[in-house]
């Protein structure tokens, strides 16, 4: 009879289930019946009875599963014919079962990409799995879960050693054979670290002076020789030490030239491929030690409990793809919100000088949105369908924010997505509450420069697009912008509509181009495009050498904006187009160009509208709109650099209450700088 029927009516019953335990079953029957042992140590009965196990106390500290163990080892040492049934059952287990592979494979991707480990992780979260299968490494998944760890850490050495006789494990007294699986094991994790090694991502990052003595190079052979010690039985023999000692040396020496690595990617860019070849080598690395500690162990009780937790541990990790993603991208984040920081240095105000400079370019930002407000309506006339209606504003509202960069003026809803990072830099450190202090100056100096930009940019802005409509007035007699567009933006710009839902939506945007721009960056020193440009043979034969020079160095200082500005413009233009094809109606909303066009409103509309309800709720809607746009993208920004430079939060509650007290005490100093600054 099948264990599935005798134990269907009693699931819990650990009676029936030894019952059912049948040596001579077949492969998939026996892991089912595995399977089912382990579902009862988790597990406790519904109603005691002579197979019940001792239900864990309120008062006690030890796992139900470990007190569920016991009482199974109690049964099976009262019950020689229950024993002599296990005790076949794992005789069968064993001999047909390959276990080096859980060993060597499980926990490491098949593939070298970070992407083919994202697609096997949500093959393995979809497909199901059989356990009519003779690798343990396919057969571990189903047998345990995760919280699995905790029981197994908390397995005492009196359990250990019970478990470890021979009538439970189901062996003969005598050498080990897992041992050789170990040792085959040690085999495939050492090839695989030798070919990691000498993997071109790897080999030409790491340093020269880590390489001297070729440690790569010596792996294989000594691995081969120290299993051939340990095979011949004598683990106490000087060759089984010294081959052992050599190896753990040469794994040293390894990681020491893997951790080179990390010191060319922080010069020279980072990859997310590359760091996850890096990980997947030093995991390998750890799981080799992890081995050796349980072949070479006179009384490997202990570390074959650690390597078994560890088993588990890994198994809770290889069903994240979250967890992976965001360990893998910590590195790639760090670097851009870096890059972002040395940027946005540049948009910051701390005296009263660079206040006067902060205006006067964004001042000049706001003369290039005029026009750049005044081409969009242009646009629109011209009728062109959605697309590339979209694609054309795009190429306008980028074509602009270059200019202004190339003019060194400032746009204000840029600058939150880059001052964050540079405030995230100074959160390191906040043990004192002068450092506090000193955060919250900066976080003053920091808001004192949006005010700015938003000044600067709504002082041109409005007063020339009014200006050009008033200019059209009087040579063509009409303006520039008529009447029916002027309702349109009304019926737009209004608070009482979707505004702020559209200027967050564009606050996630501005967040998104910074983004983009530090990924540019890390891609263009990644790849050493400013040496290709300086050197390369065909770019100096046009530019000649003084002007590839120059170029390589603007560019290099340069990229970060440019894909800033390209980016932003862009998606401003097109992605409202993209979400109505997709049926989601979102659109843009950025403070300088909302007012501009109110601006064009008014001069088409002429005085009267100021006595309109609707121009002032258009008021209050770009009002929530310049708040929107820099508080999302700020907010976005400070989180992204935050959290890649590991910030505790406990620190959020004090500098909340320092700024709270600065904005009571100090309010007009968020605005502008102070007399005595």
């Amino acid at each position: 009879m099948s264990w599935w029927s005798t134990a269907a009516s009693s699931p819990w019953d650990l009676t029936a289930l030894l019952n059912a335990a049948d040596g001579l079953a077949g492969r998939a029957q026996r892991h089912l019946w595995l399977a089912r042992l382990l579902e009862w140590l988790r597990h406790a009965p519904r109603s005691a009875g002579p197979g019940a196990a001792p239900v864990q106390g309120s008062g006690s500290a030890t796992p139900a599963a470990v007190l569920r163990l016991r009482h199974l080892l109690n049964v099976l040492e009262k019950n020689p014919d229950y024993q002599a049934r296990l005790q076949r059952l794992f005789v069968d287990f064993w001999s047909d079962i390959r276990s080096a592979g859980l060993f060597s494979d499980f926990g490491f991707g098949p593939r070298t990409a970070l992407y083919a480990e994202v697609w096997e992780r949500l093959r393995q979260r979809v497909l199901p799995t059989t356990p009519d299968t003779r690798e343990l490494a396919e057969l571990f998944p189903l047998l345990f879960r995760p919280e699995d760890a905790q029981w197994i850490g908390a397995l005492d050495a009196a359990t250990l050693a019970r478990l470890g006789t021979p009538g439970w494990r189901g062996v003969a007294a005598g050498p080990d054979p897992w041992r050789a699986e170990m040792m085959d094991a040690v085999t495939y994790l050492v090839s695989a670290v030798h070919a990691a090694g000498f993997a071109a991502a790897l080999r030409k990052r790491m340093s020269d002076e880590t390489l001297v003595d070729e440690p790569f190079r010596q792996l294989p052979g000594n691995a081969e020789r120290l299993r051939e010690a340990v095979l011949a039985g004598d683990l106490s023999s000087s060759a089984v030490r010294q081959h052992a000692g050599y190896l753990r040396a040469l794994l040293d020496q390894c990681c020491v030239a893997v951790d080179s690595i990390g010191q060319h990617l922080e010069e020279f860019g980072i990859s997310v491929d590359i760091v996850y070849e890096v990980d997947q080598l030093r995991a390998r690395v750890r799981r080799i030690e992890q081995l050796l500690d349980c072949v070479l162990s006179p009384t490997p009780a202990q570390p074959l409990l650690q390597l078994s937790q560890s088993l588990v541990d890994t198994l809770g990790q290889r069903r994240g793809v979250r967890t992976l993603l965001s360990r893998h991208y910590a590195q790639l984040s760090r670097k851009v919100a870096e890059r972002s920081a040395e940027t946005g240095e540049h948009y910051i105000a701390r005296s009263r000088d660079e206040y006067r400079d902060m205006l006067r370019r964004a001042a000049g930002g706001g003369a290039v949105l005029a026009a750049t407000t005044l081409l969009k309506f242009g646009i629109l006339a011209l009728g062109l369908t959605a697309f590339w209606s979209g694609f054309w504003a795009g190429v306008n509202y980028a074509a602009s924010f270059l200019v202004i960069m190339l003019l060194h003026w400032t746009v204000a809803t840029k600058q939150p997505a880059m001052t964050a990072p540079a405030m995230a830099q100074r959160l390191g450190d906040l043990k004192s509450d002068a450092s506090v202090e000193a955060f919250v100056d900066d976080m003053v100096h920091l808001i004192r420069s949006q005010a700015a930009g938003i000044f600067g940019n709504l002082a041109l802005c409005a007063p020339l697009v009014l200006a050009a409509q008033w200019l059209s007035w009087q040579l063509a007699g009409a303006p520039l912008v008529g009447a029916h567009e002027a309702e349109h933006v009304l019926d737009t710009l209004t608070l009482l509509g979707p505004t702020a839902l559209y200027a967050a939506f564009t606050g996630v945007l501005l967040f998104a181009s910074s983004l983009v721009a530090g990924w540019a960056e890390n891609w263009f020193v990644f790849h050493r495009l400013d040496s290709a440009i300086a050197w390369n043979p065909r770019i100096v034969a046009r530019l000649g050498a003084s002007r590839a020079l120059r170029w390589s160095n603007w560019w290099r200082y340069n990229i970060s904006g440019v894909a800033a500005n390209v980016s932003l413009g862009m998606m401003l233009g097109v992605v409202p187009v993209v979400m109505a094809f997709l049926g989601l109606p979102l659109e843009v909303r950025h403070v300088t160009l909302s007012t501009g066009q109110l601006a064009a409103a008014a001069g088409a509309l002429g005085w009267e509208v100021l006595h309109a309800a609707p121009f002032w709720w258009c008021v209050a809607g770009i009002v929530a709109t310049g708040l929107l746009n820099i508080g999302v993208s700020f907010w976005l920004a400070l989180k992204l650099a935050a959290r890649a430079r590991g910030v505790r939060a406990s620190d959020q509650r004090r500098i909340a209450s320092a700024l709270s007290n600065r904005l009571r005490h100090r309010l007009p100093s968020f605005l502008w700088p102070m007399a005595s600054e």
